[in-house]
């Protein structure tokens, strides 16, 4: 949902979405205005799944991975992680710059060309958005042939520096009451005062539209 809002307001933003080959919907109220507006999508696919995921496709297919973001020391732990679930995995390298990093020009260069001299099948990049999209457009031209992933906070969630939630709270779409409590500091306004309203405003729309669809159509 953060990342709908973002974009509907930051054409920057909309341009590095509209980059992306593929684009999941890893929100439950993004789910419910699919569903609401007679166009339901097949399911909530988080960012937090999926680099276990593809982590173990990668492995059985014997294909590398890198991991870079998350709070210094994160990757590495993370890296632990992976290779203990998946003894065969190809992990090629893993990096968690500094805050700040990609202020700093010759700081910037050296943690891209650390990724690309690992020369990695698939990068999981966990800056949050629209950072990690920036980074991936940055490292795009110098590894045509590399998938690169997006995570979020994914890494650290790997790395058990960040928890999730319940499964009640994930599959009743409550997850983010969960991350507000461990983080209320930095996400209070994110979640209560920008995101909420404009979740409202996406279901209400979506149901104005499935009924303007239908009134069409008599």
């Amino acid at each position: 949902m953060d990342i709908l809002h973002r974009v509907a307001r930051d054409p920057e933003a909309r341009a590095h979405l509209d980059a992306s080959s593929i684009v999941v919907a890893d929100g439950k109220p993004l789910i419910w205005a699919s569903k609401i507006a007679g166009t339901a999508l097949p399911a909530r696919v988080p960012g937090s799944d999926l680099i276990w995921s593809l982590s173990a496709g990668m492995a059985g297919a014997g294909r590398s991975v890198y991991l870079l973001g998350g709070e210094p020391g994160t990757a590495e732990m993370a890296e632990e992680k992976l290779r203990e679930r998946f003894p065969d995995i190809k992990l090629v390298g893993h990096l968690s710059p500094s805050f700040g990093f990609d202020t700093r020009a010759e700081e910037y260069d050296a943690v891209c060309d650390a990724v690309v001299s690992a020369a990695p099948d698939l990068v999981f990049v966990g800056f949050g958005f629209p950072k990690q999209e920036r980074v991936i457009a940055r490292l795009r031209p110098r590894l045509p042939q590399t998938w690169f992933m997006g995570c979020g906070a994914a890494i650290g969630f790997v790395a058990g520096v960040h928890s999730r939630a319940p499964g009640w709270m994930q599959h009743s779409g409550l997850e983010w009451v969960h991350r507000l409590l461990l983080e209320p500091r930095r996400l209070v306004r994110r979640y209560l005062v920008d995101d909420a309203p404009y979740a409202l405003g996406l279901l209400a729309g979506s149901a104005r539209a499935r009924l303007s669809r239908n009134g069409g159509t008599r």
